[in-house]
């Protein structure tokens, strides 16, 4: 008998160590979806194999979990340690949600793994060591996190691996060698992170590689040549220390033997990292001052110099600042003389002898006054500007001097009329008045520097801009956009004849995306910007049906209650983010917002969002949400993703709502697979 209680007590012992799949799914769930906002399917009375249980949850013929999909769900949690005791997952999809903290360890032991999507998270922490032990993985995506740490190089070990996929993180270290012995690997992403030394020659040379993406990190030294194999599929832009032969935007590698290192690491012996110190800089030595008095007397030169030098520099600094701080209190109505009548050629001369306010030269590029070339305060140089200054006697011309046929508008702050240049080509002319514009004439120029910054095939283009004193305006010339703006296409009465396709529809969709996140990047010479006033009208139309922003950056120029008076209609049309009532600011998720409240506008060709149309999307009840225009014409899992990726942008909070990035990585997913 005492042996039968030890039998049973064992059986018990055992059935408690080992959870069943549905308890691991459990746990799973209270660590995806704390709140138990979006895995309500996932209960303790259901089978996770049983039809409509488990929403996500796939099993195989013997009843195990196979396959988890939550990608772009809203969950905000972790992901468990107890993800680990499902051994038969062969696939992963949590990508596109809201994930924080680290990749667990137990993830490693998931041996059947195929397929692992984390990417599109706010993931943290180190990438896991032993990662390699993943022998049948073929596709990792932890892209768009923020993991930190280097790449480990047991990668190396995941031979049947396809695509690796690590942008936009903050990995940090070299790129391992050992990257090269992925006999299978043909897409790899290493962009917009923080790694540094060379190009592995081992790692150009894997068999199958097709795009090698290593973009906006700190590399150095010589580009492998056989890398020219790749010819577009490779990229390498902004990695100021590389250098190679036959690779366009590349330097010229003055020796390449001395450049280039057949390690990753960009040590010398002795251990100093080099990566941030000048080819100029004497390196401290360990010689005493007996054996260096020629070069410490040099030293004593150069501290001597140095001093007269900073003194001298100092010295004109201080002049620059009372000479700023003059022209600082200079304001733009003395810019804009309120003067009736029209200045002469020669009279604008003769006022820019008189005066450096560059807004007065703008008239007449002619007039630029000379003194302002290359001055650091505006920000500008001679050449920017008169690639953009148009003289008011153009735009005269262009509009028929402001003809009433040409009327194409009028705003609270300006007036808008179409032209034609000298050159035949189609621009708008936007007027407004001096009242409207900023008033610190630093601000006003400045305002300028940012839309002439602008330049992308989704955002409207402008053209140049013109400042007249005696009409007491400025006006800025766009491209002209033939077919209207995207509010014309919406409430369209059927057989009218402006019903956008299907495919059409989504292209606007990622175009108005691709143009939103070229705004918020900030990159080169160009800042990050937030459009803040984002609408199916301020979305416009071309021949091709391409979709063009408009009125990007003017918030930087026109006055700040001009700004304020705009969001009343914005606000009228759901446009205005939740947040802006409580917080008074525009931030890229207020841009999110908004975009996605124009989605759902193009999903369901109305102008007016009704919370019908919010429950359609929210209940995948494709046929409520999608424009009868359409006549089902229309892709029901296209149209449920991309309603799902609204929702995600209007969501009510703004931490849970994607960046831009996030969402032209899914439509990016969408699009491939159309």
């Amino acid at each position: 008998m005492s042996l039968f209680l030890l039998f049973l007590l064992s059986l018990l012992s055992l059935s408690l160590s080992s959870p069943t799949e549905r308890d691991l799914l459990l746990q799973i769930k209270a660590s995806l979806d704390p709140d138990n906002r979006f895995l309500s399917s996932w209960t303790p009375y259901s089978d996770p194999c049983s039809t409509g249980s488990f929403d996500g949850v796939a099993c195989n013929g013997q009843g195990r979990v196979v396959n988890i999909s939550l990608q772009g769900k809203g969950l905000s949690g972790q992901i468990p340690p107890a993800l680990g005791g499902l051994k038969s997952l062969t696939g992963l999809y949590l990508h596109f949600n809201a994930l924080s903290g680290e990749i667990p360890k137990e993830i490693v032991s998931l041996s059947q793994l195929t397929d692992l999507y984390l990417n599109v998270n706010n993931l943290s922490g180190k990438i896991p060591l032993h990662i390699g032990n993943l022998n049948n993985l073929q596709v990792l995506q932890l892209c768009y996190n923020r993991l930190t740490g280097g790449l480990p190089t047991q990668l190396g070990s995941l031979h049947k691996l396809s695509v690796l996929a690590l942008q936009d993180n903050r990995l940090t270290g070299a790129i391992p060698a050992s990257l090269g012995d992925l006999g299978m690997l043909t897409r790899l992403d290493l962009s917009f992170n923080k790694l540094f030394g060379s190009v592995p020659v081992k790692l150009a040379n894997a068999p199958m590689l097709k795009v090698l993406d290593i973009r906006n990190n700190t590399l150095s030294g010589n580009v492998p040549p056989v890398l020219k194999r790749l010819h577009a599929g490779f990229q390498y832009e902004n990695n100021l220390g590389l250098c190679g032969v036959g690779f366009p935007n590349l330097k010229d590698c003055a020796d390449s033997s001395k450049i280039y290192r057949s390690r990753p690491e960009p040590f010398k012996p002795n251990g100093l990292n080099q990566k941030n110190i000048p080819e100029s800089a004497d390196l401290p030595t360990e010689c005493s001052k007996a054996n260096c008095s020629s070069p410490s007397g040099r030293a004593k030169m150069g501290v001597v110099s140095g001093i007269v030098g900073v003194a001298l520099v100092l010295t004109v600094a201080a002049l620059f600042t009372f000479a700023w701080y003059r022209r600082r209190k200079q304001k733009i109505g003395s810019a804009f003389d309120s003067s009736d009548s029209r200045l002469s050629t020669d009279q604008v001369k003769e006022v820019n002898r008189r005066s450096a306010s560059p807004l007065i030269s703008l008239e007449y590029s002619n007039g630029w006054d000379p003194l302002d070339k290359g001055r650091s305060g505006n920000g500008f140089s001679q050449e920017v500007f008169e690639s953009f200054m148009f003289n008011l006697e153009e735009v005269e011309r262009a509009t028929q001097c402001f003809s009433e046929t040409n009327l194409l508008g009028k705003s609270n702050f300006s007036t808008i009329y179409k032209g034609s240049l000298r050159d035949s080509s189609a621009v708008v002319v936007k007027c407004i008045a001096k009242t409207s514009c900023k008033s610190d004439e630093s601000e006003f120029l400045q305002g300028l520097k940012i839309l002439t910054s602008l330049k992308h095939e989704n955002l409207v283009r402008l053209r140049g801009f013109c400042c007249s004193k005696g009409r007491g305006e400025c006006f800025l010339i766009y491209d002209y956009v033939p077919n209207g703006n995207l509010l014309q296409y919406l409430d369209v009465k059927q057989g009218n004849g402006k019903v956008l396709e299907w495919s059409t529809r989504i292209s606007i969709i990622y175009g108005i995306a691709k143009g939103i996140r070229y705004l918020h990047e900030n990159r080169g010479s160009k800042q990050a910007l937030v459009h803040q006033n984002l609408s199916a009208e301020k979305v416009l139309i071309d021949n091709r049906s391409n979709p063009l922003l408009s009125d990007s950056g003017l918030h930087k120029l026109v006055a700040d209650d001009i700004v304020f008076s705009t969001l009343k209609a914005s606000a009228a049309m759901g446009y205005l983010a939740p947040e802006y009532t409580t917080t008074g600011r525009f931030t890229e998720k207020s841009d999110v917002y908004a975009f996605g409240m124009i989605v759902l506008q193009i999903l369901s060709g109305k102008r007016k969002i009704t919370q019908q149309i919010r429950h359609a999307a929210e209940t995948s009840k494709v046929q409520d949400l999608m424009d009868m225009n359409l006549e089902g014409k229309y892709s029901d899992s296209e149209a449920t993703r991309l309603g799902r990726i609204a929702l995600l942008c209007i969501h009510e909070s703004p931490y849970h709502r994607p960046s831009i990035d996030n969402v032209i990585q899914e439509l990016s997913a969408l699009m491939s697979s159309c």
